[in-house]
């Protein structure tokens, strides 16, 4: 079986599985987290359908990852977790999965569903089986340990990564998706950061950029609490809210509205201020979760 090795283990998140364990569990721990490592239910009421998840490393933004992780595993486990993150590189296909496989972190290797896989990309008129677009990206990456963690190693996933992330684009894709999962437990998780590169000494005033980021980041919790997938859409492509991942939380939007009966629910916002206290590059992470009603 092929396995993509990670890329930015011992970067992003602790390069050993111990230490791992240890960094994932003060995420869960953290003030900023929820509170306490969950305790995870094989079989719950399984009304999550998918959450937004930040991405950057685990001392920034891993707390804020941590409740949207907390919250599925007290929901119980899916059979899959589809994982849609942004290429900040540009390499490969426009939207690209890979359909066999699987992934391989400190915590361990974890296969990809095949079979749906290649169903979601074959009911696709946009979505290109390329692992080179997976190759150095972290967004998707990222995310892997703390599915592996809540699901002690047991979970198959399927990862989507797209440098498009026009509406009709992530549209396409969450159709594509709700076709092939009609009669299968998922989870998505949608992969990105919110505002990007705000500077305090800009302007001098870090209580402005603060007030500038809460102020853009808002807007865009708004769209999403309210299952806008168009207003979020051009949130994102006009840059008056500057997400990485805007695109794969379309698709997630989109694919709640496409199933009817959904909510949306905010969790958590912070940025990497709050961690560092360092003004001089500054980003936003949010944790959100999606119920069927």
């Amino acid at each position: 079986m092929k396995t993509r090795k990670p890329c930015v283990a011992g970067q992003f998140y602790a390069g050993t599985k111990p230490e791992l364990e240890r960094q994932i569990e003060n995420c869960f721990s953290h003030r900023y987290g929820p509170g306490a490592v969950p305790k995870t239910v094989s079989k719950g009421s399984r009304k999550i359908v998918g959450i937004i998840s930040p991405h950057a490393g685990y001392s920034y933004s891993g707390p804020i990852a941590a409740n949207g992780y907390s919250r599925i595993a007290q929901d119980g486990l899916p059979e899959a977790f589809i994982v849609l993150g942004p290429n900040h590189h540009g390499r490969g296909s426009g939207v690209s999965i890979q359909t066999d496989g699987a992934w391989e972190t400190p915590l361990g290797i974890m296969p990809i569903d095949a079979v749906l896989a290649k169903n979601i990309q074959k009911a696709s008129e946009i979505i290109d089986i390329d692992e080179s677009a997976h190759s150095a990206e972290h967004s998707i990456e990222v995310q892997m340990p703390f599915i592996q963690f809540i699901s002690k190693g047991i979970a198959k996933f399927i990862p989507v990564c797209s440098w498009m992330q026009d509406l009709k684009t992530s549209q396409d894709i969450a159709k594509s998706i709700v076709e092939q999962t009609k009669n299968k437990d998922c989870v998505i998780v949608a992969s990105s950061d919110f505002t990007h590169h705000e500077r305090a000494y800009e302007d001098k005033n870090e209580k402005e950029m603060l007030a500038r980021i809460e102020e853009r980041d808002r807007s865009a919790i708004e769209a999403i609490t309210k299952l806008d997938d168009i207003a979020l859409n051009e949130l994102g492509e006009t840059q008056k809210v500057t997400m990485c991942g805007y695109g794969p939380i379309t698709t997630l939007i989109a694919m709640a509205n496409l199933m009817g009966s959904t909510k949306a629910e905010f969790l958590a916002h912070k940025t990497s201020y709050d961690i560092t206290g360092d003004p001089s590059y500054v980003v936003g992470y949010s944790s959100i979760v999606f119920y069927r009603e």
